[in-house]
């Protein structure tokens, strides 16, 4: 009987494993979307980014719920127990991660359907995006693989995230005087603020795989939090 309850255990965490890694698809997905929104200036796509949200929410809850059902059925050993608790983390920053892409979705009717723009910045804000869908899905690999030495990998490329993100901020003050193309860049800022903050999630995802694998919390440096 108790070998029974473990072997459904260990099923069970397998397919919430699964549920939660499948978040970070759905996180891929939104940002595809949010990138192409900006780039053409889709209104009406960033509006389905902001109503699809509900699926990451959606997805949260179901195995935030799953989670706290498994513990109740049976104390998980020591290494189940570091799956359990990073589970948790990876599920949560993958929901913060749909949050920060409808905040961009938000913020693109507040500059028209045609408003100025820069191509220094634009160049910056689309890598930012392309660099941050890359550590979403590098997340992913790493934890399915258990690859600590690719989780530790995010945070080269988190680096330049950070290192765009503070460019988009110099070029937002070049910018000008012009009331509109200021109002356009600090809306711009905006947006690269939070692809920063999606790149660093995708970091604390990694810590998290650190600590499936070696039973230790730490943080692998300083710049998810710069």
């Amino acid at each position: 009987m108790a070998e029974h309850a473990r072997i459904h255990f260990q099923d069970e965490l397998r397919s919430l494993e699964g549920q939660a890694l499948g978040a970070l698809d759905l996180v891929v997905t939104t940002l595809d979307r949010t990138l192409e929104a900006l780039e053409h200036q889709d209104i009406e796509l960033a509006s389905i980014v902001v109503n699809d949200d509900d699926r990451i929410d959606g997805r949260f809850l179901e195995v935030h719920q799953g989670i706290l059902s498994l513990l109740a059925l049976q104390a998980p050993v020591a290494g189940d127990l570091r799956t359990v608790a990073a589970l948790l983390h990876v599920i949560r920053h993958a929901e913060r991660m749909g949050d920060q892409c409808v905040n961009i979705a938000k913020v693109m009717p507040l500059v028209g359907h045609e408003p100025p723009s820069d191509e220094q910045m634009l160049e910056r804000i689309f890598k930012m995006g392309r660099l941050a869908r890359s550590e979403v899905a590098q997340a992913k690999q790493a934890f399915v693989l258990r690859d600590v030495s690719l989780a530790q990998d995010l945070v080269r490329q988190d680096e330049e995230i950070n290192h765009l993100n503070r460019e988009v901020f110099r070029r937002a003050v070049e910018i000008g005087t012009d009331e509109d193309r200021r109002e356009w860049a600090m809306t711009m800022m905006l947006v690269a603020r939070a692809l920063e903050r999606i790149g660093d999630n995708a970091v604390d995802i990694g810590e998290q795989v650190a600590f499936v694998v070696t039973g230790l919390f730490r943080e692998f440096s300083d710049a998810s939090h710069v």
